[in-house]
C-alpha cells in the first residue's frame, strides 16, 4: 500500500505499499461468459454472524496473490547515502556532499531487479484480475497465485495511477471462480467487512471488522478517491486485495494504511466498490483512463477567503492561476475567478471541481458558471485531455527555475508599520525567476518585522504579493489602495495571491485596527 502524508491538520503518519506500477497498456481482447457462468454470491445471516467460515470459504477462490518482477532506479552510490548522511553537518563536509550531488545527477540512470508482492481478484471467468496499480508499476513479470496453489503467468491489460487501481489478465484460458461489485453505500458505518488477501506473502489470509468510515480524502496525492476506512486488519502485501459485505460482494478494494509502526493499528483505506468498477471497467475497454483537463491552480473557497472579498453564502473553488496555452485560458478563465458549477452542477470545493472536470470528455464544450468580480457569468469550455504529468507543464512561459523564498527585490521598498512588512516592487529579473508572465506585476516582501501581522501570519521576505482583494499591486500605493478600500467595507481581512516558487497561492492577512 502507498505511503502517503496527511495535512497537520488531521493525521500524520505513514501508510505502506506492496509494489509498484506498470507502465505499458495492453487493450484486451474480451471473451464471451460461458453459457449460465455467475459471479460467487451467497446469503448474509441475519445479525452478527457467529462465523464467517461460509463466507470465506465462498470467496476465497476467487481471490489471488499477485508476485511481481519489476525494475527500479538506482544510482551508483545510491547504497551509500544513507552511511554518509549521518556524518552531515561536520565541518569541511559540506563541499563533499556537494560534489556526491553533483556526480549523482551526471550519472547515466540504472536500474535493478525488485521482487514485491500484493492480492488480486478474479472479476470475470475468463481470467481479468483487479489489483492495485502500485502492485504492478514498472512490472516485466506478472504471476497470479491461485487459492489451490497453482501459479499462473499474467499480462497488463491497464493501470490508473491516479486512482491507484489496475487490471491484469491470466494468460491461461477459464473459467475462474469470479466475484463481482456490489455498492459502498448499501452498508452503514459499523456493519461487518472481511478482507481477504496476501499480507506478508501469507497468501489467504483473511480478517474482518467493521466499517469504520467513510467519505475519507488523504490529500493531493488521491485527487479522485473518497476511501472507506476499515478496521479489518490489513499489512504490506494485502493491497489490491478485496473486501466484502457478509453477502459476498466487493465493496472496497484494499490501497492503503495509516501506520506509526508499519503494520496494522486497524485503520486501513479502501476504494469503493463504484470507483473502483468504473475504472476498471474503462481499463479493460480502452486500457487506459482519459481524464478530462482544465489547465488550472485552484484551492477552496474558504469562508475566511469569503470574507476579505465580501461575498457571502457561496461555495466553489477559487482560481489561482491558469496554464499557458491550456483549455482554461482559451476559453478566457482568469485567476480569482470562483467556479461554482460545472455543467449545471454544482461544485464545493477544489477537490469536487477537480473530478467534476476529470469526468468531462477531452475535446467536448462545457458551461463552466464562475463569479467574477462578484458577478456571476458563464463560460464555454473546450476541455482538454489531462497530461501524464500536469506539474511537468510550467504555469506560465519560459518554464525557469523556481525562486526560493529569501531572494528579495533590488528596488528600494517602504515598510508599513501597521503591518509589520516592508515592501518593494517586483523587478524583471524576479519575474522570470518565478516564470510569471510578461508585464506580471506584483510586490516582494523584503523585511518581516517581529510580532507584525505579517509575521503571525507566517510570511517570509522573499514570497511575491501579485494581487490583494483580487486588484494588481504594482506598487506599495496600490496596496495600500486595496488596504483602504477592505477597510472602507467594514472588512477584518484582506486576500492577497502569492508566488512562492512557480505556485501561486492564497492567504488572507488581518488588517491592523
Amino acid at each position: 500500500m502507498n505511503k502517503f502524508g496527511v495535512s497537520a491538520q488531521t493525521l500524520v503518519a505513514a501508510a505502506f505499499g506492496a509494489a509498484i506500477m506498470g507502465s505499458a497498456f495492453a487493450v484486451p481482447k474480451l471473451l464471451a461468459p460461458e453459457a449460465g457462468a455467475q459471479p460467487i454470491a451467497i446469503q448474509a445471516p441475519p445479525g452478527a454472524p457467529l462465523s464467517f467460515a461460509d463466507l470465506i470459504e465462498k470467496v476465497e477462490p476467487a481471490v489471488v496473490s499477485v508476485n511481481v518482477v519489476s525494475t527500479q532506479d538506482m544510482s551508483e552510490l545510491g547504497d551509500m547515502d544513507q552511511f554518509f548522511e549521518q556524518f552531515r553537518g561536520m565541518p569541511g563536509l559540506e563541499d563533499f556532499f556537494e560534489q556526491r550531488r553533483e556526480q549523482q545527477e551526471q550519472e547515466t540512470p540504472r536500474t535493478r531487479e525488485a521482487r514485491s508482492l500484493g492480492s488480486g481478484f478474479f472479476i470475470s471467468q475468463d481470467g481479468l484480475v483487479v489489483t492495485n496499480n502500485h502492485v504492478v508499476e514498472r512490472a516485466t513479470q506478472i504471476q497470479i497465485v491461485m487459492s489451490d496453489g497453482r501459479e499462473i503467468d499474467a499480462e497488463l491489460v491497464g493501470a490508473d495511477p491516479l486512482t491507484d487501481l489496475a487490471v491484469v489478465r491470466v494468460k491461461e484460458p477459464g473459467p475462474y471462480p469470479y466475484v463481482k461489485f456490489g455498492t459502498s453505500k448499501d452498508i452503514r458505518k459499523g456493519d461487518w467487512v472481511v478482507a481477504l488477501g496476501n499480507p506478508f506473502g501469507l497468501g489467504g489470509s483473511a480478517s474482518a471488522g467493521i466499517l469504520s468510515a467513510d467519505g475519507r480524502e488523504l490529500g493531493a496525492g488521491s485527487p479522485y478517491t473518497d476511501f472507506l476506512q476499515i478496521d479489518a486488519p490489513i499489512n504490506r502485501g494485502n493491497s489490491g486485495g478485496p473486501t466484502f459485505d457478509l453477502k459476498g460482494n466487493v465493496i472496497g478494494v484494499n490501497s492503503q494504511i495509516l501506520s506509526p509502526t508499519g503494520g496494522s493499528v486497524g485503520i486501513g483505506f479502501a476504494i469503493p466498490a463504484e470507483l473502483a468498477k468504473e475504472v476498471t471497467d474503462t481499463l479493460i475497454q480502452n486500457g487506459r483512463v482519459s481524464r478530462g483537463w482544465l489547465g488550472v491552480q485552484i484551492g477552496d473557497l474558504t469562508p475566511e477567503f469569503a470574507e476579505a472579498l465580501g461575498i457571502e453564502d457561496v461555495k466553489g473553488a477559487l482560481i489561482a492561476d491558469v496554464t499557458t496555452g491550456s483549455p482554461a485560458e482559451r476559453a478566457g478563465l482568469k485567476r480569482n475567478d470562483i467556479i461554482l458549477s460545472v455543467n449545471g452542477q454544482k461544485v464545493t470545493d477544489s477537490t469536487s471541481t477537480t473530478r467534476l472536470v476529470a469526468k468531462l470528455i477531452a475535446n467536448t464544450q462545457n458551461k463552466f458558471d464562475i463569479l467574477r468580480d462578484g458577478k456571476a457569468q458563464s463560460i464555454n469550455v473546450m476541455v482538454g485531455e489531462r497530461p501524464a504529468d500536469p506539474n511537468a507543464i510550467s504555469p506560465v512561459p519560459g518554464g525557469a527555475n523556481p525562486a526560493e523564498p529569501g531572494t528579495p527585490s533590488a528596488v528600494p521598498g517602504k515598510m508599513l508599520p501597521d503591518f509589520g512588512v516592508r515592501l518593494s516592487p517586483m523587478d524583471d529579473a524576479t519575474r522570470i525567476a518565478l516564470g510569471l508572465r510578461t508585464g506580471d506585476t506584483g510586490l516582494a516582501i523584503t523585511e518581516v518585522t517581529k510580532d507584525g501581522p505579517f509575521e503571525e501570519a507566517g510570511f517570509e521576505p522573499g514570497i511575491i504579493i501579485l494581487e490583494a482583494n483580487g486588484r494588481p499591486v504594482p506598487s506599495v500605493d496600490a496596496f495600500e489602495r486595496a488596504i483602504a478600500e477592505a477597510k472602507a467595507a467594514n472588512r477584518s481581512k484582506v486576500l492577497l495571491a502569492l508566488r512562492v516558487g512557480q505556485i501561486t497561492n492564497y492567504r488572507t492577512i488581518d488588517i491592523p485596527k
